[in-house]
């Protein structure tokens, strides 16, 4: 069984450094987007086991995205970690009281992310 993360990041490096992490991890491909507008299109598209976003993104943002996707119904149950460079703690409360499962802050080691996907994504 394939696991299927979407990733929601605006910087490309950033985007492309999540992405192989998270492919490094067997039966786990990534999907990438640069926006949360981009996020919202596909999710009603594709079936997502766990949604990586950033928080500071140009349209909509990731505390926008994580609010949408755990007031819908259809996506609720699907885990989401934060990956930022936001590191204060308000940032971190914010996350986590919308409902984010993780929250990383860049840089990140690629262990941190792969501990966080293996705890998430049943069975690994």
């Amino acid at each position: 069984m394939k696991f299927k993360v979407l990733i929601v990041e605006d910087s490309k490096v950033s985007r492309e450094h999540i992405a192989a992490t998270v492919e490094a991890v067997d039966g786990v491909e990534a999907v990438t987007t640069a926006s949360g507008f981009e996020a919202l299109k596909l999710l009603p598209r594709q079936r997502f086991d766990l949604i990586i976003t950033d928080i500071n993104m140009p349209d909509i943002n990731g505390l926008e995205l994580i609010n949408f996707v755990k007031k819908n119904p259809n996506y609720r149950d699907v885990p989401l970690i934060i990956v930022t460079t936001e590191g204060r703690e308000q940032d971190r409360s914010r996350g986590m009281a919308l409902g984010a499962a993780g929250y990383l802050v860049k840089p990140f080691q690629p262990a941190d992310l792969e501990a966080l996907l293996r705890r998430f994504l049943k069975p690994l």
